[in-house]
């Protein structure tokens, strides 16, 4: 049977868990994603396990948080004063804000906490400091290099 390897072009299902369990991402809603190996399409590590699968094949694959999206950086957790926000509509927990970094790079925020005079918001992705473990299936080869 033919394995996946470097430049074939592969669809792929997966679930993705932090190290509690929780569930934070999968293919079950969108379908298999397809993605080209050795394009950096997906994390090194996940092209690195699909190099030698076979079509069926299932691998369990853990990526530290350093190398997924990173530790969690409290220099990014702000208050913005209410006054820098729109009047509409109110802020809430959750809410996402656009804004520019020292570095002038734009950086999307999430709201964590609203109150009176600001708000704390978090420029962290969602996913930092986790680690997370990827349950992945090579469901076809599409095209072989």
């Amino acid at each position: 049977m033919p394995t996946a390897k470097n430049g074939d072009t592969v669809a792929i299902d997966f679930v993705v868990k932090t190290d509690a369990g929780q569930v934070v991402g999968n293919t079950e809603e969108s379908g298999p994603q397809v993605v080209t190996l050795g394009k950096n399409e997906i994390f090194p590590q996940i092209e690195a396990a699909l190099d030698g699968m076979e079509v069926g094949s299932v691998q369990q694959v853990k990526i530290d948080s350093e190398n997924a999206f990173g530790a969690r950086n409290e220099q990014l957790v702000i208050d913005v004063p209410r006054e820098n926000l729109p009047p509409e509509p109110a802020p809430q927990p959750g809410m996402q804000l656009s804004a520019q970094g020292q570095d002038g790079q734009p950086i999307q925020l999430v709201i964590t906490e609203v109150g009176e005079q600001s708000v704390k918001a978090d420029g962290n992705h969602p996913l930092a400091g986790e680690d997370l473990t990827f349950g992945v299936t090579l469901v076809e080869i599409k095209e072989a290099a």
